[in-house]
């Protein structure tokens, strides 16, 4: 996987549910407390879900075949996605179901000191990876919000690990404070809505992975910017003129496919277009790297059928009549 995968991110996001899910489980067996039971199975989730993103890396760097001639860049949106289910599933379900099991059967948390030392440990244990997936988002978010990140980012990784840390601390806040206001009021009922808000977390956070993963998945185009670079590599002033259409897709978050119908001059030789397409290929690959398939067709600009508009029987990416 590629630095721009956020492959420490998810190293450190790793070893941090690892550590936070046994001193969770080690918690609830002391005190009964079923915050404790669904944090340390959110802890759990979480653990998996590293693995998944970290298999799903490894995956993607496989080699084209005959079967797969664009490779297989993809595996790691497939493996994101099954990243939200499981966390939508083992992580938010779970809680709210373990939630509405405490409310209407409630009971006192023992052992109090443990729920509470073991809280505090995790805060800062997510704390520690969060800010290791901030420091790695920043790297690549540039100028755009954080929710801009998240949702225009083509690599699966960063956005999965910022959101499920985001995720853990704020459902270790409301955990704490569930145990918090059962130990006061000597109420375990508390303890359960805890879960449950830890619950509807979780599955609010699931969700947003799936829509942006499955978005991935169905293929998306190069951002705005990405796409300027590409036209102004293309066109040189002197064979190509002007770029007729285009279309861009990501194979993978490292890998782009572009197909564009390039404007040439009418007098030009096939030896001077052949040239040309060689010579805005570079161009491409040198101002855009991930740029991996490039498709140019030549064609002769006319100015009044571009004044038609777009042929309305053309399909999308396909011929129209601006030649």
């Amino acid at each position: 996987m590629s630095a721009s995968g956020g492959t420490k991110a998810i190293v450190a996001a790793l070893c941090a549910n690892l550590a936070i899910a046994v001193s969770k489980f080690v918690a609830f067996a002391f005190s009964g407390s079923s915050s404790m039971l669904a944090e340390g199975v959110h802890s759990l989730a979480d653990s998996g879900n590293q693995f998944l993103l970290l298999i799903g890396g490894k995956k993607a760097q496989r080699e084209a075949t005959p079967q797969h001639p664009f490779g297989y860049g993809r595996e790691r949106y497939i493996y994101a996605f099954l990243v939200s289910i499981v966390l939508f599933t083992v992580g938010g379900m779970f809680a709210i179901y373990e939630g509405y099991e405490k409310i209407h059967h409630p009971h006192a948390i023992e052992h109090w000191y443990w729920p509470v030392g073991v809280l505090v440990f995790a805060i800062v244990m997510e704390g520690f990876s969060f800010r290791t997936a901030i420091k790695e988002s920043n790297e690549l978010r540039g100028r755009l919000s954080w929710a801009q990140f998240i949702r225009r980012a083509k690599a699966p990784e960063l956005p999965v690990v910022l959101l499920e840390d985001f995720g853990a601390l704020i459902g270790l806040v409301l955990a704490l404070g569930g145990v918090g206001l059962a130990l006061l009021t000597d109420n375990g009922v508390w303890d359960g809505i805890g879960t449950v808000c830890i619950g509807v977390l979780l599955v609010c956070i699931a969700l947003v992975l799936a829509v942006e993963t499955k978005s991935l998945l169905l293929g998306e185009a190069a951002g705005l910017d990405d796409v300027k670079k590409i036209e102004t590599a293309i066109v040189d002033g002197e064979t190509v003129t002007r770029v007729i259409h285009m279309r861009t897709l990501h194979l993978g978050p490292e890998e782009l496919l572009i197909a564009a119908k390039i404007a040439v001059r009418h007098d030009d030789t096939a030896a001077q277009v052949a040239a040309a397409i060689d010579a805005a290929e570079a161009r491409i690959r040198a101002a855009l790297p991930i740029a991996r398939v490039i498709y140019l067709e030549p064609d002769i600009y006319s100015e009044t059928e571009a004044a038609k508009g777009p042929d309305p029987a053309a399909t999308p990416g396909g011929p129209s009549r601006q030649h």
